[in-house]
């Protein structure tokens, strides 16, 4: 193992007594990098200069190209700028495991955010101390690029490799498609073995190829591109469907409209591996690529799909993403209306030449709002978009809110926008949802139906219930996260038991309140 030199300077004896904290991080790198190796020389290096070792953070199989997702670097940092570092300095392997940046600037940034804090970063295994000299300078500044550098190769030499294995007909990694299956052979072309879920081959000789898995498989995938294109339904319906026959996705879990999306583009099912599609190398910026850099092996497995249905689903997912001018879009609206005498979602997935509603919600805010341009109105309760809209609102504003008194309090608050889900301090988390009134008969029967993603694991969950007009939040439930993830989804509203059962606050300070004893308790 290479350990740093030890010198008997200044430097080394002005570090006896201190108290240190270790970063370790392991993405997917050699042997020397895994988290006891850097564990036991970070140790090493403690031990011989009198340095006691009270706190540690691990980024375990994490990439070192930024700091998102490293989430023990980020509570390191945190720490440090907000004064709750029990330690004296850091101890860190070496440069490339403090990070293998893009940008050398960045990696010396957080080094300096430590520094500004009174904390020293210390590297364990470097033939340099970085003790602030112009020669341990220098050396860090050849080191960051070096490590940049590395991953800039890497990221080409996979991608060639990558290339030429999809070229060859071959799998080049990762899942099988569902409805397929992956087949490991040896260097010869000899079958070895079917590889399940979360196996991978072992040897670099060896080669994966793709065959159709169970018939019950495919006719559930059949089952999806004929419910979109020739019953017209969209991705949403058909996972809900998928869902209430108890279907168990290709992860096992639920069905969600992306997953149903991903497989109707997908040409695996006609038997073509087609890579490139897309560019993330070095988590930079996705970018889409054009047709003509796509690698690609036509006929790579027997297909699941027959072609002109495949091709039909195509062209259907366009029309989502119809490249017409507003205008446009709003004069084959205003066609259809003429036709037709009214207007419905139904209507817009059924009619050819007609943009899908979401592309009118992206660009008017709801289907309703289009309808009203040319001319149509529906009936309050048919107007569903724009009612998803406004509850996306109201819980994005109580979000809003929350977060800011959180931060307020010294602590720290995420908003997954998708799935209504806010994170406290990275271990708090909190399922925001709305009880929206619904007309049943005339207004004395309104009834209030929460919408709140049951599946998030949350410990609380929050909801929003409005008033008989839906006009502001009348009252605030809280429940807990358990008692939420047992509602049935055709249960959810706030005459269950759940609810009925529920703290009820007409304002927001009694969550707040819940939110500062966590934050103190941190």
């Amino acid at each position: 193992m290479n350990v740093a030199l030890i010198l008997p300077n200044e430097f080394q004896g002005s570090l006896t007594g201190k108290r240190a904290a270790q970063y370790v991080r392991m993405s997917t790198d050699l042997q020397q990098y895994s988290i006891q190796n850097q564990a036991d020389a970070i140790a090493t290096y403690a031990e011989r200069r009198g340095i006691a070792i009270v706190r540690s953070y691990a980024d375990e199989g994490r990439s070192g190209l930024n700091i998102e997702g490293r989430d023990a670097l980020r509570r390191l940092i945190g720490d440090v700028q907000n004064g709750n570092a029990d330690f004296d300095c850091i101890l860190v392997y070496d440069v490339s495991r403090w990070g293998r940046f893009q940008d050398s600037d960045e990696s010396a940034y957080y080094e300096y955010v430590c520094k500004e804090g009174g904390i020293q970063v210390l590297y364990c295994a470097e033939q340099f101390e970085n003790d602030g000299s112009l020669t341990s300078n220098i050396l860090k500044s050849i080191k960051r690029a070096m490590a940049a550098e590395y991953s800039r190769e890497l990221s080409t030499k996979v991608f060639i490799g990558q290339c030429r294995i999809t070229k060859l007909g071959f799998w080049r990694g990762g899942p099988a498609s569902y409805g397929l299956r992956r087949v490991l052979l040896d260097e010869t072309g000899e079958r070895r073995m079917q590889l399940e879920y979360g196996q991978r081959k072992s040897l670099q000789t060896d080669r994966v190829m793709l065959k159709r898995g169970p018939v019950a498989e495919r006719q559930i995938v059949k089952s999806i591109f004929d419910s979109f294109v020739k019953h017209k339904k969209t991705v949403t319906e058909i996972a809900n469907e998928l869902n209430s026959r108890g279907m168990a996705s290709p992860r096992g879990g639920r069905w969600w409209s992306r997953t149903v999306d991903t497989m109707l583009a997908n040409e695996i099912y006609i038997g073509n591996i087609v890579i490139n599609r897309a560019s993330f190398k070095l988590q930079h910026r996705r970018v889409e690529n054009p047709p003509e850099m796509w690698i690609r092996h036509d006929g790579a497995v027997a297909a699941v799909i027959d072609r002109k249905i495949f091709d039909k689903a195509q062209e259907l997912r366009k029309r989502r993403q119809m490249p017409l001018t507003d205008q446009e879009a709003l004069d084959r609206l205003a066609s259809l209306f003429r036709r037709k005498g009214m207007l419905s979602e139904a209507m817009l997935r059924a009619s050819n030449g007609v943009p899908f509603g979401s592309v009118f919600i992206r660009r008017f805010g709801s289907v309703n709002a289009a309808f009203k341009l040319v001319g149509y109105e529906q009936a309050p309760r048919y107007r569903y978009s724009e009612h998803k809209a406004k509850r996306k609102a109201v819980v994005r504003a109580a979000a809003a809110e929350i977060i800011e008194r959180v931060e307020q309090a010294g602590g720290r608050a995420v908003f997954d926008d998708k799935a209504h889900l806010l994170t406290i301090n990275e271990r708090f988390t909190v399922a925001i949802g709305t009880g929206w009134a619904h007309a049943e008969g005339n207004d004395k029967q309104k009834r209030w139906y929460v919408r709140a993603d049951k599946h998030s694991v949350a410990g609380i969950g929050l909801i929003l219930k409005m008033d008989r007009s839906n006009s502001y939040v009348e009252t605030y439930l809280i429940v807990s996260g358990f008692e939420l993830a047992r509602v049935n989804y055709g249960e959810l509203r706030t005459s269950n038991p759940v609810f009925a059962k529920a703290e009820k606050h007409r304002d927001l300070d009694a969550f707040h309140r819940i939110c500062a004893k966590m934050i103190g308790g941190r």
